[in-house]
Parts: C-alpha cells; structure tokens; sequence
C-alpha cells in the first residue's frame, strides 16, 4: 500500500501520486489490454465498500483468470487521488465526496463517472468542542475552521454558510487533512471543524464533539466513483465487474450492520462501536450515475466557481458517463 503524502508544490504532489466472494459466477471477462495487466485502485479510509473488496481479496479472485492483478493506493482525502488519477498514476478511485470531482474537472482532468452511492447527509457535519460556546452557523464569523480543501466538507461549510448569510471570506479557513483537523480541533488551534465519517463518528464518540449542523438539506453528500477516461474507454467489462462487486458489497454491509462493523474496526482502528455509528449514516447504496447526480454535480461546482474558489466554470454535463449493462 501507498500513500500519498503532503506536497511542499503542486507538482511534488501530482507526482506522487468471505460473504461476497460465493456469490454468483458474473458473465466472463475478457483479458485487459497489454499495459493494463494491473489494475490500480485508489481509496480512503472512508472507501467502505472499495476497503470490504480490499480486504477479502474479491477482486483479486475475480480478475485473476484473466491475468489482472489489483494493486491499491491509499489517500488521505479525495482531491490527492482524483490528481492521482488524471496523471495516470491510478485507474480507479473509490468513492470521494460530491465536492472533489469539480475541483478535478476545473484543472482539466479527463474523468469518466462510473457510479454513486446514493445521498447520506448526515454523514458529514460541522462539528465545534463540548464546551464550545458557538450554537449556530453565524457565530463562525471571524473563526478559523479547519476542513479538507475540495472535499464534500468544504461545499458543507460553503453552504451552510450562505444560509447563515455569511460566505466563506467571512471565515479564516484552515486547510487541513482529516488527522491534521483532528488535532488542531482538539488542541483548540480551530473553533470549528467541518468533517466526515467514520472521522465525524470518531470525533463525537471520543472527545465528546457536538454538531452544530450536518447536511441535511444543505447538501446531500453523495459519493462518487470516477475511473480515468481513458481507462474506462478500453475496459468496460472491468468497470462492469467493479460496479456489480460494490454493489453485492453494499448490500452486505447494510443487511449485516454488526458484522460490517466488526469486521471494518480494526481495518481502521477504531472501536466497532463508532463505526456502527458511521456505517448508520451511509446509505452504502450503489447505483448509476443519473441525470439528477449530474444536475448536483452542476449546482456544486457553480457555487464553488461562484465564490471564486474554482479558477472558472465548468460545464458537468460534458463529462463522460459509465452506465452498467
């Protein structure tokens, strides 16, 4: 496994970049192409469905008669691994926030949309210390909040804020990964950390966070799965296999809460207990892109463009699409 690390410049970072397994046989598939013989996966801890794959070794069964080994690459948050993904450096990501894709796509990343999971709002959420005396959104004016740049808690925060009658220049962002947020929110260096699961759970169960607002009707917060363009071009059968395995993958997980969450603790280190908590939050639904996804995708990056965080707009609907048979 890999990781990617902070970069000290753009280009260091660009350039770093069994329940299931007796289910029934899907239909053969074909070989890939010579220089694909590895298929490379990008994911997160929050890849629940991408790590269950990972960690039985599913796909790595399937694909093996076809001469196809599976290789994975783990990210701290979304953005790093959709660059990884547009420099060649992966194939495949696993889930990322409904956030990252614009922010790919504005830099000129030729992605193809393969799947979603379908909305779960309550799983992400700003979040301030029990003893915070900040009760609504309009109080952050003038904090600093701490929040993965480009992921699904910086559109949260963004418009959250709106409703609040503020913007993101009323506040002093503090661009931090999921561990770096943690830290600085517990040391008190943020009065606000805007966050997801299992990192929200984790953050309320043991120290005690309270939330000031999750993303019910603020933002939807789906989650995205995104394969290089070129990749998908010449390997559909490989994103059909994919896309059924998430699929049988999140029906697993919903229909076997404890059991999912035993079996996903020690992978992330955490206590099953909070992330049964997580898992609750997560629809872990797998299906198409669908125009509405898309529609979504739009209003995202339009407000993103429109406060001037995205360098120009971007016209979603130009991306290309994977749908399954």
């Amino acid at each position: 496994m890999s990781c990617a690390s902070s970069p000290t410049s753009r280009r260091q970072w660009l350039a770093q970049a069994a329940a299931l397994a007796g289910a029934a046989a899907l239909p053969p598939l074909p070989v890939l192409a010579a220089e694909a013989k590895t298929l490379r996966i990008g994911y997160q801890k929050s890849s629940t469905l991408t790590l269950f794959l990972k960690s039985r070794g599913i796909l790595e069964k399937a694909l093996a008669p076809h001469q196809v080994n599976v290789s994975w690459h783990e990210f701290t948050s979304g953005l790093p691994l959709l660059e990884a993904l547009n420099i060649g450096a992966l194939d495949l990501s696993a889930d990322v926030a409904d956030a990252v894709p614009p922010f790919a796509l504005a830099a000129g990343a030729k992605l193809t949309y393969y799947a979603i999971e379908t909305p779960s709002p309550t799983a992400q959420a700003i979040v301030v210390r029990k003893d915070s005396p900040i009760t609504n959104v309009a109080q952050l004016k003038g904090k600093k909040i701490g929040f993965a740049k480009g992921a699904g808690a910086h559109y949260l925060l963004l418009e959250a804020l709106s409703q609040a009658g503020l913007s993101i220049r009323d506040i002093e962002p503090a661009y931090l990964n999921p561990a770096d947020g943690r830290s600085a929110f517990e040391n008190g260096a943020i009065a606000a950390w805007v966050v997801w699961d299992p990192f929200l759970a984790a953050v309320q169960r043991q120290s005690g966070a309270r939330i000031l607002v999750d993303g019910t009707r603020i933002a939807a917060y789906r989650r995205f799965y995104l394969a290089a363009t070129s990749f998908a071009q010449q390997n559909p059968d490989v994103l059909q296999r994919v896309y059924d395995e998430l699929q049988r993958a999140g029906d697993w997980v919903k229909k076997n809460p404890a059991a999912a969450a035993e079996w996903h603790a020690p992978v992330l280190g955490l206590d099953p207990s909070i992330v049964a908590a997580a898992n609750e939050r997560r629809t872990y639904a797998v299906r198409p892109v669908d125009a509405e996804s898309l529609s979504e995708q739009q209003r995202i990056a339009d407000a993103f463009s429109g406060a001037q965080i995205l360098p120009r707009r971007i016209a979603i609907q130009e991306s290309p699409v994977w749908r399954p048979a």
